[in-house]
């Protein structure tokens, strides 16, 4: 990636990964409302409201399949309480134990802290609710530098729209606002190569606030587990329900066939070794990974410029994969452009058509072609269940 992407990438993938915590908080908090599993309780004479009993919740959990087991849940619990999105109701407890304790959402009694992170993380969620429910035409699939992209906002359209909604009160605030929601991740360039400028540029919604995010999902830092060589392949693939092993077949142009073993594991844990797949328990153990690195699929790497070039031997195909309860099932390798490693012929992906050494061009309308694999695959992971890919494949003669 270049332009802002090189210096705010780190940044903004903390930042993201704190807001996933946040938004994930409040899903929760939300279906626990409904389901009364919040409401008011009385213990020793003395009235609690809007709290929850520890022993109960954990039940919930595992009746509604967000955890596997008591020890998993009060881990998922842990985590909110180490980031004060809950509390015990009296503040005597650090650790979330599977006992009849009263614990409260901080939200719910006032005491949440709302530091600058935090505000622009909330800030960016009612924003992005109000732009999905008004009949506005603000968002729209638009084109940018001879690339479409879809559901794109104009900055400066972006600029009146929040004056006209009283969320800032001049153009100066619009467009400091519209910064701290890309440095935090909320929004990017659709190329990636600028900040916010009131202007004529497009930018989209890079976090889906409306996803439906698993409480597994808080047991995995994407961030600091994703491989940083450039030549690492990346498994979008979650885990097995029974916790089976399966095969990728991965073909090359010759068509000689090789069979690359990878466990289904969670796509948001992205725990690939430093170069290589892994298998490991899909369990939540610290047994060590066992490594391998299968070589590339690709005859040569090609650059973006020679696939777009006219006449070239390459014919563009886009697939709309749906993932199913494990994830989406491919392996994207290398950078610049990303080409498609493996395909796991169970999966969506074989299913919608995907094939190895297909070269990826773009994600959910995002061009692509300049990022490598990680990039690529936190696009992915980070954004709705569906996804639409524009993939270029060599014309075999």
């Amino acid at each position: 990636m270049d332009g802002i992407g090189n210096t705010m990438q780190k940044k903004a993938a903390e930042l993201e990964r704190m807001a996933e915590v946040l938004v994930t908080g409040e899903q929760l908090r939300l279906r626990l409302h409904e389901a009364k599993v919040i409401k008011d309780r009385r213990h020793h004479l003395r009235t609690y409201p809007n709290c929850f009993v520890a022993k109960e919740l954990i039940d919930w959990l595992i009746e509604h399949k967000e955890a596997s087991d008591r020890e998993t849940a009060i881990r998922i619990m842990q985590r909110l309480l180490d980031q004060s999105i809950i509390h015990h109701v009296c503040d005597e407890h650090k650790e979330f134990k599977d006992m009849k304790l009263f614990y409260r959402f901080r939200k719910d009694d006032g005491t949440f802290p709302l530091d600058n992170e935090a505000k622009v993380f909330m800030r960016g969620q009612r924003i992005y609710e109000k732009l999905m429910n008004t009949e506005s035409s603000l968002l729209q699939t638009r084109e940018e530098e001879g690339v479409t992209f879809e559901r794109t906002l104009v900055a400066s359209e972006f600029v009146d729209w929040l004056l006209q909604e009283g969320e800032t009160a001049t153009r100066e605030e619009a467009e400091q606002l519209g910064r701290r929601l890309l440095e935090h991740g909320i929004i990017q360039h659709v190329t990636n190569k600028h900040h916010f400028v009131d202007g004529g540029l497009l930018y989209q919604f890079r976090m889906n606030f409306r996803r439906r995010r698993r409480l597994m999902e808080l047991l995995y830092e994407r961030g600091r587990t994703i491989p940083e060589s450039q030549d690492s392949p990346f498994c979008l693939r979650k885990q097995n329900s029974d916790g089976g092993n399966t095969s990728f077949l991965s073909v090359s142009p010759s068509k000689e066939i090789k069979v690359v073993s990878a466990v289904r594991r969670s796509s948001m844990s992205s725990s690939c070794g430093s170069s290589g797949y892994y298998s490991s328990s899909p369990t939540l153990s610290s047994s060590p990974p066992v490594l391998c690195n299968p070589k590339s699929v690709l005859k040569r790497q090609v650059s973006p410029e020679e696939l777009q070039t006219p006449g070239a031997p390459y014919i563009k195909r886009t697939f709309t994969i749906v993932g199913d309860a494990v994830g989406w099932g491919f392996v994207v390798r290398g950078g610049k452009p990303c080409h498609i490693q493996a395909v796991d012929p169970s999966g969506p992906a074989a299913a919608a058509g995907m094939k190895v050494c297909q070269f990826v061009v773009s994600v959910n309308g995002l061009n692509v072609l300049s990022m490598d694999y990680r990039a690529v695959s936190n696009l992915i992971l980070t954004g709705p269940r569906t996804v639409v890919m524009e993939v270029m494949e060599e014309i075999d003669y």
